[in-house]
């Protein structure tokens, strides 16, 4: 076993798939209950997953691009959005689209159609994104946590009291509840969570455009441009590069869901085939979220122009109670979010040291704990090694609480090789194009091209939280 590096484990650990043995149940071709999900389950599941607070970040990125610019990218990236996950769902089976064997995660696919090299990479990207995304979730719920405290002081002292505070009790709060949160088994007993937090983040999108309304409705919006921000004396033309690239990341991390795209498809009936169903469910999904977005980023800036704030909630101070209650909202959705993103990390890890130390007690062995007179099925490998995680999530929170830079990096680390570079690969190998062929060349200049925006964007986010990191001092920061 020590010739097998963790890596490796991690990889055998991601493909390894629980046999599911159901008696007096109809059962699928692959012998596990029979899946009931359609169109429309589907397009719920997709909305549910892409509405996120990275949504509030879209008027930010608006402010920086201009109406031209900022219109254009978000219809881009849905289009694009919208081919490749076609080119995914067709994927879904090896090597036939509809009578073919099933790939029951994405990286089960890479592998198949790719190869081991290309499916290594995948995951390490893959699961190293749902990582980054906890950090992100730490960060959210501390810049909504103080924004609560703010809207209060500014309503009970006034406009011009000093209502600043440090993000760190709330990172340490919130972190300290995704302890016990953590020790949840497995991803199958997350439904109520992940329930509460699709309501929410309805919930506080809604709020935001009504938010943006009452402010234009009776002509107070600020003024905007088709360029975006204006270069002056307090932004330098590099300075507006650097957020172009940075808002463009922002708008990605909005568009994608390939992270759980399989584990929706796997909720599909076989009749019509789950390729055409995603498909449609996909067209459906992205259009609602793109109307979405649309509204956001263009009410926010039409709203606050070039000071348009990172978190659209940033910009209000009342109604005070609506403001606080939006910014509960995204609290409350980024606990059940966080669990989401995390768990299927936390699985592939607790598998891979299962496949690497099987005979261990103390990564295998559960112990039933009774507390208050609830018993609970305790693992001393889960219990520490979650534990240890969301505490390096947490510190990493509090060493870089800036919201749209790491929304930003996430969104742009996740765009290029998950929702174009794979699926376009995979889907070259699948159909068997011929290499130089015209249909070849187009689809690697759509993988070019994006690529290329996604390293700008990585670039971009990694300069800018580099700057602040410079501008404030570390652990310290406040709002």
């Amino acid at each position: 076993m020590n010739t097998i590096t963790f890596t490796q484990t991690l990889i055998m650990a991601e493909n390894q798939q629980p046999q599911v043995i159901e008696k007096n149940l109809e059962l699928d071709d692959d012998g596990r209950p029979r899946r009931t999900g359609n169109v429309w389950t589907a397009t719920t599941h997709i909305i549910t997953v892409v509405v996120g607070a990275g949504v509030l970040a879209l008027a930010w990125a608006m402010a920086q691009l201009g109406w031209i610019a900022g219109i254009a990218s978000i219809l881009i990236f849905a289009s694009i959005s919208v081919f490749t996950y076609s080119l995914v769902a067709d994927c879904y089976r090896y090597p036939d689209p509809v009578l073919g064997k099933r790939n029951y995660t994405y990286m089960q696919a890479v592998k198949v159609y790719l190869g081991g090299t290309m499916h290594v990479i995948c995951g390490l990207i893959l699961y190293g994104k749902l990582a980054g995304i906890t950090v992100g979730y730490t960060i959210t719920s501390a810049t909504s946590l103080a924004a609560i405290n703010k809207v209060i002081c500014v309503h009970n002292k006034g406009p011009d009291a000093d209502c600043r505070s440090s993000y760190n009790p709330y990172m340490i709060g919130f972190g300290t509840l995704q302890l016990f949160l953590s020790q949840i088994p497995n991803f199958h007993k997350l439904t109520w969570i992940s329930t509460v937090a699709a309501i929410t983040s309805f919930g506080y999108v809604f709020i935001a455009i009504g938010l943006c309304l009452s402010i234009l409705l009776p002509g107070q919006g600020a003024h905007t441009s088709i360029t975006g921000t204006k270069i002056g004396p307090e932004l330098s033309a590099a300075d507006k590069v650097w957020r172009v690239c940075s808002s463009m990341g922002n708008i990605a991390l909005a568009s994608t869901y390939a992270t759980v795209i399989y584990d929706i498809m796997d909720t599909l009936r076989s009749d019509p085939p789950e390729s055409k169903q995603m498909k449609r469910a996909n067209i459906i999904g992205v259009s609602t979220m793109t109307m979405i977005f649309l509204l956001c980023s263009c009410l926010g800036y039409a709203a606050f122009g070039d000071q348009t704030p990172g978190n659209i909630f940033a910009a209000f101070y009342e109604p005070y109670w609506i403001v606080a209650l939006g910014d509960a909202f995204i609290i409350i959705h980024m606990i059940g979010a966080y669990q989401v993103m995390g768990q299927p990390f936390f699985r592939v890890v607790e598998m891979g040291a299962n496949i690497m130390w099987p005979n261990s007690n103390f990564i295998n062995k559960d112990y039933l704990v009774k507390v208050c007179g609830v018993t609970i099925n305790l693992n001393l490998f889960r219990l520490i090694w979650r534990t240890i995680f969301v505490i390096l999530a947490t510190i990493l929170a509090m060493a870089m609480p800036f919201f749209n830079q790491v929304l930003s990096l996430l969104g742009a680390i996740g765009f290029g090789p998950l929702v174009v570079f794979f699926p376009i690969q995979m889907h070259i190998a699948q159909r068997q194009i011929k290499a130089l062929s015209l249909r070849w060349c187009a689809l690697q200049s759509l993988n070019c091209l994006c690529m290329l925006v996604s390293l700008a964007a990585i670039v971009a986010s990694i300069h800018e939280i580099s700057q602040n990191i410079h501008k404030y001092k570390i652990f310290a920061y406040k709002q």
